[in-house]
């Protein structure tokens, strides 16, 4: 929760969780309004609908939102060429398709950053927007200039709104084992990476976990993917304290994992508000997800680890001044998220986060909980270093190295 790095409203949030006329509020006006507001169509909309009635040299494209498997199986039977033109045709179909391959994708991300790099550009000099909205548009415009370079593998983009990003750090295709950080509030394509406080936005958290399982592990083939691709809750508000984003996330994120290539085991990563979101996507992950950290939780939409529906291991950090302890880890009525996941009834394997300092310092290089998330990533499990009260935190646990 990128927007409670200091001096949270705590009170705001208890008030969220106290209030009755919250309940009062949601139960006259719906979520039906909350949830249908969405707008004008998208550019990635907008192309999905092109991709849905064009050809290629006469053959019909298969339906945008057709199972990644299919789609695998079309962009398989093209020749590069065709590959090629349908990326340049149809970028932003093309570099967010589940099933389309990864090397193609980050090429057709290129295409869809330059266009939209372009349109910001023009909406700086554009005089009907406010000053605020002209210095917006050059932050984005830069930004989206940065992850153009050809050394950048966006894995997805959709300039929408705030945005929507995801990228890739190693090679996915050959990848022994797969991280994925999925990070929580105020994640857009402006707070994605960042020059100041960098190991508190999903660019500073992949890469540090990327370095740290090579360092764990030299010899390991392993990949890191920064996910900030679902929409995520802005601020302190009905959003953070529901599951009303991570239920969207939670699909995407599940899609994301499932059309991941090769069959490398899967280590999701999940802070704050991300911890929710992985909570609800926990029974509909596949069986590749092995393993499932959170760090700075305020809970999983679940009573139990066992409460969750899934076979993968639950680990739970958290740092002693991370300010996430004092929110009431409860459920009422929709809002909450449920139990303490570092508390010993929850049943999480609790790992230490000795040096890490409040709510987004886990990531930081030489805390106890980078380390702890690179053996995971690795599958170092008998090199995980447990909280000092946590007594089943290696129960059961043997070293398996990815190769």
């Amino acid at each position: 929760m990128t927007s409670f790095d200091s001096s949270p409203q705590l009170g705001v949030w208890r008030a969220l969780l106290a209030l009755t006329v919250v309940f009062v509020m949601l139960a006259t006006t719906g979520w039906t309004a909350v949830r249908q507001h969405r707008g004008a169509g998208s550019p990635l909309e907008a192309t999905m609908a092109a991709w849905d009635r064009g050809r290629i040299d006469g053959r019909d494209l298969p339906d945008s939102g057709a199972p990644a498997a299919r789609l695998a199986r079309f962009f398989a039977s093209l020749t590069a060429q065709q590959r090629t033109r349908l990326a340049a045709r149809y970028p932003l179909a093309v570099g967010n398709m589940n099933g389309v391959p990864v090397q193609l994708r980050y090429r057709a991300n290129r295409v869809a950053l330059q266009q939209a790099r372009a349109i910001e550009k023009k909406r700086v000099h554009d005089d009907r927007l406010s000053p605020v909205g002209k210095q917006e548009a050059e932050r984005r415009m830069k930004r989206f200039g940065v992850m153009m370079r050809p050394d950048r593998q966006v894995l997805a983009f959709d300039p929408m709104g705030s945005g929507r990003m995801a990228e890739v750090y190693g090679d996915l295709d050959r990848a022994g084992r797969v991280s994925v950080v999925v990070p929580g509030v105020d994640t857009n394509v402006l707070t994605f990476e960042r020059t100041q406080r960098k190991y508190a936005a999903p660019v500073g958290m992949a890469k540090a976990l990327y370095r740290a399982e090579r360092t764990a592990a030299p010899r390991a083939r392993t990949a890191v993917i920064a996910w900030a691709d679902y929409t995520a809750p802005v601020g302190l508000g009905v959003d953070a304290a529901t599951s009303m984003r991570a239920d969207d996330g939670a699909v995407r994120l599940d899609s994301l994992v499932s059309a991941l290539p090769g069959r490398a085991a899967v280590a999701l990563y999940c802070h704050s508000y991300g911890s929710v979101v992985c909570g609800v996507a926990a029974n509909r992950l596949p069986r590749r997800v092995t393993d499932i950290a959170v760090a700075g939780s305020p809970g999983m939409r679940a009573d139990r680890a066992t409460g969750l529906g899934t076979r993968a291991r639950i680990w739970a950090a958290r740092d002693s001044d991370d300010w996430i302890q004092d929110v009431p880890h409860m459920e009422v009525g929709g809002l909450g998220h449920g139990a303490d996941p570092v508390s010993a009834g929850f049943g999480a394997r609790v790992v230490s986060a000795d040096r890490a300092r409040g709510h987004t310092g886990y990531f930081e290089p030489g805390t106890d909980s980078l380390r702890n998330f690179a053996q995971i990533g690795v599958g170092a499990y008998d090199k995980v270093r447990c909280a000092s009260k946590s007594v089943a935190c290696q129960e059961g646990m043997s070293g398996t190295t990815a190769a």
